[in-house]
């Protein structure tokens, strides 16, 4: 279905204001606004109640394929980002074989146009093999058809400061950008699973301190200032790390930073029952830094919400705690979250939601055809959602293949209704329509 008429919707004009009535949709773009006249050939579809958004754009996503089809692949995270009203995401590097070549991101981009529910669109490693000494293939993987202008090696951080600073001189010719994992392995090692403090002694469990994060924060930012290229910080989940990028953007440094849902509402008090479910890299944080994470949302030191959407198989989630893998699902329950906390919680509207999790990441990441406003002329990328209705999150009933959920069980305000990619609806009432 690619010509709709939504009736009866509410949505913002590009001045921010609300408005209501009808949308028609033709050929994938929105084609007029307001009160539609002639709807012949369009299919109908009440909006009645419901909110429309840009489609929401995912700054950081894991899929899995190639290499670990058991925890995930680009058809079953296509289907979960869909039915959590995305219509772009990102998929990191870290797959088997490492995306660090462009035979290997054109392959992921052909998997995603290939099931067509959402834009795949790949992340490129910064280094051969994500170990942190080559710098992988940035040119010709931006050069492919698969279009790379995110590279990462999330999961590792680009600890050496020279290899640093030749991927920002190489990216900046096309104005790419380099998306740092922000944990600095001498201060924090890979071991580290929870946050430096009285809690991680009384566990046993190794600690990952602030200073782990906003030192490297700090030496990248100064990078960029001297390069002149862009650098983007992964999961910025403390109150020190957001500081160094307040103090960048004041310096008028091209820097752009991003947080997760889990960042966002999840505290390190968590990890008190050892579950391995909320076991993720950067760990969950204390009260001040969550306060502080949701501020810097609200004033705009920090740019997107990305989900971090890390699916594993049962046989490496379910370990005693420090053996387990790092990370938790979030495609599907990202909006909820959000709109949970931050709408109905108080001191965000709908419209600033849509910015932070449609306008800017597709701004980061370079997407012209996503995060545009709903307009006439513009691409039918969009989102529906109800901001009255309450979900109860069942990790049973997820698109993923994973079942690492750590919201599993709560009830959230703010439900995703359908997702529509250049006209057509690509799930509707929590399911994928093809």
């Amino acid at each position: 279905m690619s010509d709709l008429l939504l009736t009866g919707a509410t949505w913002f004009d590009e001045g921010g204001e609300q408005r209501r009535g009808d949308l028609a949709v033709r050929e994938g773009y929105l084609t007029e606004v307001g009160t539609v006249d002639d709807g012949y050939g369009l299919t109908r579809f009440d909006a009645d109640g419901l909110v429309v958004l840009p489609g929401f754009v995912d700054l950081h996503t894991h899929l899995r394929q190639p290499g670990r089809e058991d925890a995930e692949t680009v058809a079953s995270g296509s289907r979960a980002a869909a039915v959590g009203g995305y219509t772009a995401v990102l998929a990191m590097a870290n797959t088997s074989p490492v995306t660090d070549t462009a035979e290997a991101a054109e392959h992921v981009h052909a998997l995603g146009r290939a099931f067509g529910l959402v834009d795949v669109q790949p992340v490129g490693a910064v280094t051969k093999g994500l170990d942190g000494t080559e710098l992988a293939e940035l040119g010709l993987m931006h050069r492919s058809r698969a279009r790379v202008r995110v590279f990462s090696d999330d999961g590792r951080c680009v600890a050496d400061g020279r290899v640093m600073r030749r991927a920002l001189e190489y990216v900046r010719a096309f104005d790419g950008v380099i998306s740092q994992h922000s944990q600095d392995p001498a201060l924090a090692g890979p071991a580290a699973c929870c946050h430096e403090g009285e809690l991680s002694g009384r566990l046993g469990l190794p600690g990952w301190p602030p200073v782990a994060e906003a030192s490297i924060i700090a030496r990248d930012v100064m990078l960029a200032e001297h390069t002149g290229a862009r650098v983007h910080v992964a999961h910025v989940t403390t109150a020190e790390g957001l500081d160094v990028v307040r103090w960048a953007r004041q310096r008028g440094t091209r820097v752009t930073c991003e947080v997760t849902p889990h960042h966002l509402a999840l505290g390190t008090e968590l990890l008190a029952g050892y579950d391995p479910v909320f076991k993720v890299n950067p760990p969950l944080r204390p009260d001040e830094d969550r306060a502080a994470l949701r501020e810097g949302l609200l004033d705009g030191t920090i740019d997107a919400v990305a989900t971090d959407h890390a699916p594993h198989a049962r046989h490496d989630k379910e370990h005693a705690f420090q053996d387990a893998a790092f990370g938790m699902l979030g495609l599907e329950t990202a909006f909820s979250v959000v709109h949970d906390l931050l709408v109905a919680g108080g001191g965000f509207t709908l419209a600033d939601l849509a910015r932070v999790m449609s306008t800017a990441p597709a701004r980061i990441a370079g997407l012209d055809g996503h995060g545009r406003p709903v307009a006439p002329g513009e691409p039918a990328n969009l989102v529906l959602v109800d901001p009255t209705a309450t979900v109860t999150v069942d990790r049973d009933a997820s698109q993923s293949l994973a079942r690492n959920n750590p919201w599993h069980g709560r009830t959230l305000t703010g439900a995703v209704h359908a997702t529509v990619l250049r006209g057509r609806v690509t799930a509707r009432e929590g399911a994928p329509t093809a």
